[in-house]
């Protein structure tokens, strides 16, 4: 099944597979801009290289709805840019050289400032899966303590600490973050928890009690609902397709 955006068009000289990571991935923050999810110039979503250590992020003063496919920066862990102007948003360094350093397993990292996901950050009883739609986050979801603008290079090792084998974070005081095994997989992770935190926001809103099932009913729900990214982002990528396919040039 295909769960990449199709290639096509010039290459800019790259390879196959690392042009098929920047097609994904500026799609990836296409999609956010499409979904709201996108804050001024800020925030980030990466992808790692395939084969290499060395990761795709946005250059720091491009809108979401500006990312392409070609202008992506090229960063190592160490933080030097490889290929791409000097743009390089240090947060966003610092947050997900943190991610593929420790994380062999993920290829993106989304890091997000959504309304549902923040005002679930700043909640002293965090996350509740109120509905199905959080039901695959039940157990399975790490917190991170806010320590300021993610600038300081020793939080890295604080923040992977924290995420542990997780594939999803609610950063304290701060908003969401998720990863993938692929572009596809780490977005929709992103797209569920933020529908689920809004609905949690939207339950404890009307001031009623929270009707929760039974804790075996929460787990079974969440071994069920643990595949993410392969039926939907096919359907994403058209979705994209009919709106704008500038992200692959």
């Amino acid at each position: 099944m295909q769960t990449s955006a199709a290639v096509g068009g010039d290459s800019h000289g790259y390879d196959e597979a690392e042009w098929q990571a920047r097609v994904d991935l500026a799609a990836s923050y296409r999609l956010a801009d499409h979904f709201g999810y996108s804050y001024l110039v800020y925030n980030h979503i990466t992808a790692r290289v395939p084969g290499t250590d060395q990761f795709l992020i946005n250059r720091f003063g491009l809108g979401y709805g500006e990312i392409t496919a070609s202008n992506l920066l090229k960063v190592d862990l160490d933080g030097n840019v490889i290929d791409g102007p000097n743009e390089l948003n240090l947060a966003g360094y610092v947050i997900h050289s943190a991610v593929h350093s420790a994380r062999p397993d993920v290829s993106c990292v989304m890091h997000t400032h959504t309304h549902g996901g923040m005002a679930v950050s700043a909640l002293e009883c965090g996350f509740i899966p109120v509905t199905q739609d959080g039901m695959a986050f039940y157990n399975r979801l790490a917190y991170h303590e806010y320590e300021g603008v993610a600038v300081n290079i020793e939080e890295r090792e604080r923040l992977v600490t924290d995420l542990g084998h997780h594939h999803a974070m609610i950063m304290r005081n701060h908003g969401l973050l998720t990863v993938g095994r692929t572009v596809g997989e780490a977005f929709v992770r992103m797209h569920n928890l933020e529908r689920a935190c809004l609905t949690q926001i939207q339950a404890m809103s009307t001031g009623q009690p929270l009707h929760l099932p039974p804790p075996e009913v929460c787990e079974l729900a969440a071994q069920q609902l643990s595949a993410y990214g392969e039926d939907e982002w096919p359907a994403l990528l058209r979705l994209l397709e009919t709106k704008d396919a500038s992200y692959r040039s």
